[in-house]
């Protein structure tokens, strides 16, 4: 984690010296733009101020933007896209999750249970970057500016789990296709619920555990719930901006340049800062390795995986998460986008899809 936290100090440094072009020189714009959750980190230290405060100031005042996050207008994640490529939102930021039931090329940028660390993480979706750019380009008319993480995937339970055994015939909170097939390959049962409704569901027993990032899971109130905080590592919920390619394409070459300096800059903080606060998002939802810098900590149980558990994983991984999504994307696409998982991803992880 320092590694990577020095090499995105370094690039946020580095971003900043580019050349910008004079505000003169950039088209007058007022975009429409969707960001993510409003009541968690990206939208409020990332998104949030990008839109309102940086990229005003940065362009003297020639672009602004109506932005909104996701919550504010009562739209879900798989929605987010959708209304992109039509062009209720000139911009979006979203998680690419949402829409993998959909598209398993866009899906493999975050394979549950793949990824282990944070290092790995930002290798992967700089390695998988321009797979994906393709088909944001080719499937949802949008140029794709930026990819970054949430915090790191974990299980948090409202029951007793202390191993990957006790998740045997459990009720999981997933919210990706992956996700569901690593959950049902450890015993359990998946079950798709939106993420505003979690913890109701956990409270009625409609589920055991559900999954989500380590400090989502504190803003969300998820430890007023749940007990146990198993910390398989189950993904780092790879996230994109995206503009739609008419408002893109009607852009001048000095407007282009002076975003994609400014989605630089977003992405190398971006990473930074959700990575920084990721340990703090254990300790606050258990209150055990030091002092919750956000408010109240909660008191759920801090369970580390065994190495029993992760062997587990890697079996799982191997024989279902990576078999089914082999079988999903060559059904829809092909084997190449096996092959480009395999050069990619797969290389970085140590691990190879197999072809149906």
């Amino acid at each position: 984690m320092r590694k990577t936290l020095t090499a995105l100090s370094s690039a946020i440094i580095s971003v900043g010296l580019l050349s910008t072009p004079a505000a003169a020189e950039l088209d007058k714009l007022d975009l429409k733009v969707v960001g993510t959750w409003g009541n968690l980190s990206n939208w409020k230290i990332n998104e949030g101020p990008f839109w309102n405060e940086t990229i005003p100031k940065a362009s003297g005042g020639r672009i602004t933007a109506n932005a909104v996050p996701q919550t504010d207008v009562g739209i879900k994640g798989f929605e987010v896209v959708r209304m992109m490529k039509i062009g209720v939102f000139d911009v979006a930021h979203g998680v690419v999750g949402y829409i993998a039931g959909e598209d398993p090329i866009a899906e493999g940028v975050d394979l549950a249970g793949v990824i282990q660390n944070w290092d790995d993480a930002k290798a992967s979706m700089d390695a998988y970057r321009p797979i994906i750019a393709k088909q944001f380009e080719e499937t949802y008319g949008s140029k794709l500016m930026a990819l970054y993480p949430f915090p790191s995937q974990m299980l948090w339970c409202n029951a007793d789990v202390n191993s990957a055994e006790d998740l045997v015939g459990k009720k999981v909170r997933v919210y990706t296709t992956s996700m569901g097939d690593l959950i049902e390959g450890l015993g359990a049962t998946s079950v798709t619920i939106a993420f505003a409704e979690v913890v109701p569901a956990l409270e009625k027993k409609v589920v055991d555990c559900g999954i989500t990032g380590t400090m989502p899971a504190y803003q969300a109130k998820w430890w007023q719930i749940a007990n146990h905080a198993y910390l398989m590592k189950v993904g780092y919920t790879a996230t994109f901006a995206a503009i739609n390619l008419g408002t893109w394409n009607k852009m001048s070459d000095e407007t282009k340049a002076f975003f994609e300096k400014q989605y630089a800059e977003f992405e190398a903080s971006s990473w930074a800062k959700t990575m920084a606060e990721d340990e703090m998002g254990i300790i606050c939802n258990t209150g055990v390795g030091g002092t919750c810098t956000e408010g109240e900590p909660g008191g759920m149980k801090k369970v580390e995986p065994s190495a029993a558990d992760d062997a587990k994983r890697k079996q799982v991984l191997e024989n279902v998460v990576l078999k089914r999504w082999a079988e999903r994307c060559a059904e829809k696409f092909g084997e190449k986008c096996i092959d480009d998982w395999n050069a990619t991803i797969g290389k970085i992880a140590g691990v190879t899809a197999p072809k149906p």
